[in-house]
Order: structure tokens, then sequence, then C-alpha cells
């Protein structure tokens, strides 16, 4: 049964399939994430430096990344059967493992061995789902499915923080073994058999310069901070190796016969304008998951629990978009993006207005509304996309959708960082500037608090201040970001009726 043909199913067969993808995709989400916040302990564990112990993230980026887009050729080679099937299974092995992982070698190729065997799973499950429903009923069924892609980073780094520090590190993939097994049975009982539409033979060259080139910029996005960015040999060879084959790749692909990925599926306007609002969507998706933690633990002193609660307001505001688009996916399109992403300008803007003493109702709800945004998004983003091709295309689309989607996300994140970073540096130095011995400042503070041991208090505030600088011009950043993404908008055409 090829993958147009999955609408012959009926109602209960299209809900199993509709169930057992949201797990699969819970069990991923949660896996990728929930290792995250265990790093601290794996590098004390295994006697790994900062730099090492990074790797246990970058080596799962970096092979996810690809995986990604092979998706489209292991379908047409093996049918979405088997692959699901054996995805999932390699991808509950290698989480057992990594919970076995003797040093950090074994857990470094461990997770790119977790990334690899999970990449085909999220577009295919996705692409199954939406070939089984008529197009009136994508919306619905992508609010569905959006839950399980979303919840789980948002309760796995709260979980993660719990068992890391009650039962140490390899708690964190011992948990996500309930979900392995009960996703491989699902699996196993769900996924329709089919056939390969195709003994399409892999273009090589094509999957070589591809490969290199997103394994590079993937690396340069992540490891650019750590390595001060140009200013390492490394990230400068990563990027110049990531163009060239980019360059190689495209040329190739256009006078090839059966290219790897066939770069015309991009005359596609409709197609074109939403991988671009996907990409704006990646860059929005995350970056606050990473700088409000460090942010309130090290300026405003919380707790992780405390940290958790607040994400899992974001991931209320989230489940709580999905729930409207169920009803709200009848309307326009164009309406829900346009609420979705002026929802993050909205949180932007008022993140950027905080101070070193925020609230915890200013956090709370400007969380909430940023997720609410993002479940605005998601959904007309897959039901716009879907609708540019035909159902054979699904498995090619999804795979870019999330390509682009986590691409997105890796390249916001280190600008914002980067930004707050640098930033802060240059904060530090103007308010030291003006806070001089001859400074009226100075003197008023030490009149307040006589003594020279007051001087490193005083240091310590100032770089506190300069810190909430660096965060208030990052959050400003995601705030223009969304800005710019939204004349995209003004692009889209809404999917034609099937």
């Amino acid at each position: 049964m090829a993958l147009a043909e999955q609408n012959e199913l009926d109602g209960r067969g299209r809900v199993a399939l509709l169930a057992t993808s949201v797990l699969v995709i819970f069990l991923l989400a949660m896996t990728i994430t929930i290792a995250n916040v265990s790093l601290p302990q794996i590098q004390g564990s295994l006697s790994a430096t900062r730099d090492q112990v990074a790797w246990v993230v970058t080596a799962y980026l970096v092979a996810n990344a690809v995986g990604l887009p092979a998706t489209g050729w292991l379908h047409d080679r093996f049918g979405s059967h088997l692959l699901i099937i054996l995805g999932t299974v390699g991808f509950s092995i290698a989480t057992l493992l990594c919970a076995l992982a003797p040093n950090l070698e074994t857990l470094v190729f461990l997770r790119a061995m977790q990334g690899l065997l999970g990449a085909p799973l999220t577009p295919l499950t996705m692409s199954l789902v939406m070939a089984s429903y008529p197009r009136s009923q994508h919306g619905v069924v992508s609010s569905i499915f959006g839950i399980g892609v979303t919840i789980g980073p948002i309760i796995a780094p709260w979980l993660g923080g719990i068992l890391t520090e009650a039962y140490g590190w390899r708690s964190v993939f011992y948990f996500c073994l309930p979900f392995a097994v009960m996703a491989c049975l699902a699996v196993f009982l769900v996924i329709p058999r089919d056939q390969p539409l195709a003994e399409r033979k892999l273009d090589l060259r094509g999957f070589i310069f591809f490969s290199v080139a997103i394994a590079c910029f993937q690396l340069m996005v992540d490891r650019g901070e750590r390595n001060d960015w140009f200013d390492s040999m490394e990230i400068m060879l990563e990027c110049l190796a990531g163009a060239v084959c980019l360059y190689l790749f495209v040329v190739h692909s256009l006078t090839w016969r059966q290219p790897y990925i066939d770069l015309r599926i991009l005359a596609n306007r409709d197609l074109v304008v939403g991988l671009l609002l996907v990409l704006a969507f990646g860059m929005l998706s995350y970056s606050p998951l990473v700088l409000l933690p460090n942010m309130l633990s090290n300026l405003r002193g919380y707790p992780e629990d405390t940290i958790g609660v607040l994400l899992a307001i974001r991931g209320l505001g989230m489940t709580l978009g999905f729930i409207v688009l169920l009803w709200g996916s009848r309307f326009d399109p164009r309406i829900w993006l346009a609420l979705g992403f002026g929802g993050q300008i909205w949180a932007g803007w008022e993140m950027a207005q905080f101070d070193i003493n925020v609230t915890y109702s200013q956090l709370a709800w400007t969380g909430f509304i940023s997720g609410l945004g993002i479940g605005f998004v998601w959904v007309p983003l897959i039901v716009i996309t879907l609708g540019a091709v035909p159902p054979a295309q699904f498995p090619l689309v999804n795979s870019l959708f999330h390509l682009l989607r986590l691409f997105g996300s890796s390249i916001h994140i280190s600008l914002s960082v980067a930004l707050a970073l640098r930033t802060s540096k240059i904060s530090f130095a103007e308010i030291a500037e003006r806070v001089r011995s001859d400074s009226p400042a100075f003197w008023q503070l030490e009149a307040a608090m006589p003594g020279i041991q007051q001087t490193a208090p005083l240091v310590r505030e100032i770089g506190r201040q300069a810190q909430m600088i660096g965060y208030l011009n990052a959050f400003m950043f995601f705030a223009l970001t969304a800005v710019v993404a939204l004349p995209l908008i003004l692009a889209v055409r809404p999917p034609r009726p099937q």
C-alpha cells in the first residue's frame, strides 16, 4: 500500500495510527532533551572536560541533521512500515545502551546513533497520518500531532533535573525505556504494511555533498560561541567546507537525472513561502528555553523546580494553542499565523523590558503568551506546506520541514547566546567606566557602605546588571526576528481544497 493510499484506513485505524505516531514523537522529543540537564553530572562521572561533554548533545544534533534529508529516498527505497519499525526499535536499543555506556566515547557514539535512527521517524509518521486523513481535517490532526512534538521538550528538562539529582544521570535514559517499549509494540501492531514506491538508486555524490554541508553548518552553529566563532580555525574550516559542499550539492542536483533531493520542488512558490516561515518558526521555538533558565538561576537565584514550573507554564500555553486550533483550523491559516507571530513579538518586547527584579507573574505571563503563539503557528505551517504538494511528496517535504525547524532553532540559539555574552562584556566596561573612584556614584556608595571591602560587591553588582542587559538584548533580538517574519504571511495563499 503506497503512501497516497493510506486514506483507505477506517476511522479506528486512523485514530490508532495517530495515537501511535504521537507516542513515537513524544518518545523522541523527550529523549532528545531529557539528557541535557544531566551534562554536568556526566562530565564529573566520566571525567570529561566541558568541551568534551558537549559532544553528548552535538553528536545527536549532527547525526539527526544528516539523517533527516535522507527520509524521502529511504521511504521510496524501503517503505514506511519497515523504516518506522527499524527506526523505533533501533532508537530504543540505543537509549538502553546510553544508560549502560562505560565511557564518554561510547555515550557520544550512541547519542549519534539515536540521532541517525530517529531522524526519519517524525517525517514518516507525520506523512502517514496526513495521508490517511483528508486535507479538510489536516488542521485538527496537526493540533493533536503537535502536542507530542512540543510537550516532550517542555517536561523533559524538569523531569531530567529531578531524576539526575535523585538517582544519577543514567536514570534519565532508564526513565525513557517504558515509553520506548510501548512505542515499539504500537508500531508493530498499528503501522500499515506498504510496498516501496521505486527501486531508486541513491545519489551518492549528492548525499555526501549535502550531508557534509549540513554537518559542518550544524557543528559551526553549535560550537561557534564555545570556540569564539571565527577567531577559531575549527569554525572557519567548518564554514568553508559547508559552503563549498552546499555549492557542489546545488550544482550537482540541478544537473543530475535523479538527484538525492530534487530541487525542482522549490519551484513551488507556496512551498517556498511555507518553508521560510518554518525556518522563522524554528528560530522562535526554543531560544527562551535556553536563555531564561540561565538568567533566572544566575541572576535571580531561582531553584530548578521553580524554573521547571515556569517552563511548564509555557508548555501549557502551547497546549492551549493546539486545543484552540482543533476548532479554529477551519479558518484562514493566515489569521493564526499573524496571531502566533504577533504573540512572539509581544512576549519578546515584554521580556526585553524586564529588570533585575523581574517578578514571577511577569515571567509566567510572557512565557504563557509565547507558548500560545507557538501553538497557533505550528498547525497552519503544516497545513500550508503539505497543502502545497501531493501526498507522494509528503515524506520529502516533512523532512525539509523538520530540518529547517531544527536548524533555525540552532542558529537562533547560538546567535542569542553570542549576543547576550558579547553585549554583557560591553555593558560591564561601560558601567565600570562610569562608576570610578572619582565618580559621584562611587562616593555615594562609599558614604552608604564605607570601606574598601565594598569594592568586590560593587563589581559583582555591576556584573549582574551587565549580564541582565545582555539577556534583554537577546530578548529584543527574539522580538525582532518575529517582526522580520511577519511580512511573509502576506505572501501565504490558503491551500487549495483536495
